[in-house]
């Protein structure tokens, strides 16, 4: 079976962000960036039905020159080949994307394409089921649970005190949650030899974007704690706060 992972590099999330100089993107400065945890979730659930069933997994990015990090990331845990769809810096919506990746998606013939549910910078949940239309394929989002066999997908999803269950016709998109599986950590062998592999290079098709970010803000502070006392002796001033001031109660 032939399995394509989209994969993006993100900043960490445990990175310091700071808006940039142009007051719409972030200063890149200092910033660690990872592959997306999201997408570890896919690149894994890939692996595991290669593994099963046999066949081939591709990663795909779309992004600048260093991105090429984290695609080793992905070799170097088993994926047998990888694309970077090279960007030019110009900024790119979901749609546009989605349109750039389903035209490196679609000369390989997938039998099945994964993403994780989103990702952790732009946080929208959006490009999976973009390509799936695009690429004419059924689609479900936010899977912890996947089975192939026979030419279909059975998938679960959490919903609020319940499971849905599905069933899907290959070809098609899934994009994956947490809970769906626990990812490898890449091993030495692995690191070595993804080393030695080649990453194909591909440019990126036209596809203008079509919305623009106005502006980026950080979150107002926080205000400070208050203190209303100790002990049991506190209690009434505590729910008076949360009662008229909070309006918790």
């Amino acid at each position: 079976m032939k399995i394509t992972v989209c994969v993006k590099r993100v900043p960490s999330t445990t990175a310091r962000i700071k808006i940039g100089a142009d007051g719409r993107s972030i200063d890149e400065t200092g910033v660690e960036f990872v592959l997306n945890p999201y997408d570890e979730f896919a690149v894994e659930e890939a692996l595991r039905q290669a593994e099963r069933s046999g066949g081939s997994v591709t990663v795909i990015t779309f992004g600048g020159e260093a991105a090429g990090k984290e695609l080793r990331t992905c070799l170097a845990m088993g994926a047998h080949d990888a694309v970077h769809v090279t960007a030019d810096g110009s900024a790119r919506d979901a749609l546009a994307t989605a349109k750039i990746l389903a035209a490196a998606i679609q000369p390989t013939a997938p039998e099945l394409v994964l993403f994780g549910r989103q990702a952790m910078d732009g946080d929208q949940g959006q490009v999976g089921l973009m390509v799936a239309t695009l690429l004419g394929m059924a689609a479900l989002p936010d899977v912890v649970k996947l089975e192939i066999a026979g030419g279909t997908a059975k998938a679960e999803r959490e919903i609020e005190g319940a499971i849905e269950r599905f069933e899907l016709p290959l070809p098609c998109v899934i994009t994956c949650n947490k809970g769906l599986n626990e990812p490898r950590l890449p091993n030495m062998k692995g690191i070595m030899a993804a080393k030695k592999k080649t990453i194909a290079v591909v440019a990126a098709c036209a596809a203008a974007t079509t919305t623009t970010v106005a502006a980026l803000e950080l979150p107002p502070e926080r205000a400070a704690g208050k203190i209303v006392g100790e002990g049991a002796a506190a209690v009434p001033a505590l729910l008076r706060l949360l009662r008229d001031e909070a309006h918790a109660l």
